[in-house]
C-alpha cells in the first residue's frame, strides 16, 4: 500500500433541468468510477447533492422545495438560502474530502443558481458571481457535465411525478432556465451531452468524457511549470 500523501481529489459536477436523467447518471457513475482505474488507489468517492448534502443542507432543502404559500421565500431570499446551502456544503463536505484526497460527485453545484435565480428568476448574474465567490471560496468543479435535453422532453419525464416549488413555477420559467444552462454550458466551457438518447448512450459517453479530462488533468500535472495555476473543467 502506497503510504505517501494522496494528492488533493477530484470535484465533478452534473448539471441540467429536473427530469434530465441526473439521478440515473450519478448511480451509474458511482457505481462506475471506484473501479474504473481513474481514482487513485485509496481514493473515496463522495456523492452528494445541491441542495441538500449536509444535515443543515437538508432542512434549506425543505425550505427551498417544499414551502408554500406565505412561507415561501421570495427570489432574494431563495438566492441567499441557495449560497447558505452551498457554503455549509463547501465548508464541512466538499473540501474535506477533497483534501483528503478523495473524489466528489455532486449532484448541481453553482451553475444551477445561476441558471434558476439568474436566468429563470431574473436576478443580477454580478450578484450571484459575488455571492458564488463567498459560498465557495473560490473552489470550482475540475469538470462539470450538463445533460442536454430539450424542455419538452423533460416535462414529459417529469409529467408522473409532483412538481416542486421550484419547478412549479411554471414552462416559461423553465424555459429560460434551460435557455440559461445553454449559455453557461458554451460561456463556461463545461462538457455537454445529450441527455435525449437510450440512459446507457448516456452513461457511455459520461465514462469517454471522464477518461478524456482525466487525460488532460495527468498532462496538465507533469506539464505545468511549478507556481503555475489552471482551472479543471
Amino acid at each position: 500500500m502506497d503510504s505517501g500523501p494522496r494528492s488533493r481529489g477530484r470535484f465533478l459536477v452534473l448539471e441540467g433541468i429536473d427530469g434530465c436523467g441526473k439521478t440515473t447518471q450519478l448511480s451509474a457513475l458511482a457505481e462506475w468510477l471506484p473501479g474504473s482505474g481513474l481514482m487513485p488507489e485509496g481514493a473515496a468517492l463522495l456523492l452528494t447533492r445541491e441542495p441538500g448534502g449536509t444535515p443543515l443542507g437538508h432542512a434549506l432543502r425543505e425550505l427551498l422545495l417544499h414551502s408554500g404559500g406565505d412561507q415561501a421565500p421570495c427570489s432574494t431570499a431563495e438566492l441567499l438560502l441557495y449560497a447558505a446551502d452551498r457554503a455549509q456544503h463547501v465548508a464541512t463536505t466538499i473540501t474535506p474530502a477533497l483534501e483528503r484526497g478523495d473524489w466528489v460527485l455532486s449532484d448541481r453545484f453553482a451553475g444551477s443558481t445561476a441558471a434558476y435565480q439568474g436566468y429563470g428568476r431574473g436576478l443580477p448574474l454580478d450578484l450571484i458571481a459575488q455571492l458564488e465567490t463567498i459560498a465557495t471560496g473560490g473552489l470550482q468543479p475540475d469538470l462539470t457535465v450538463w445533460l442536454a435535453l430539450p424542455l419538452q422532453r423533460a416535462l414529459e419525464r417529469r409529467s408522473a411525478r409532483a412538481a416542486d416549488r421550484i419547478e412549479a413555477a411554471g414552462e416559461r420559467f423553465l424555459a429560460r432556465v434551460a435557455s440559461g444552462f445553454q449559455t453557461l454550458a458554451e460561456e463556461c466551457r463545461w462538457c455537454t451531452i445529450a441527455a435525449d438518447q437510450p440512459p446507457q448512450a448516456v452513461t457511455q459517453a459520461l465514462q469517454q468524457a471522464l477518461h478524456q479530462a482525466a487525460g488532460r488533468w495527468q498532462s496538465l500535472a507533469t506539464a505545468r511549470p511549478a507556481g503555475s495555476t489552471g482551472a479543471g473543467r
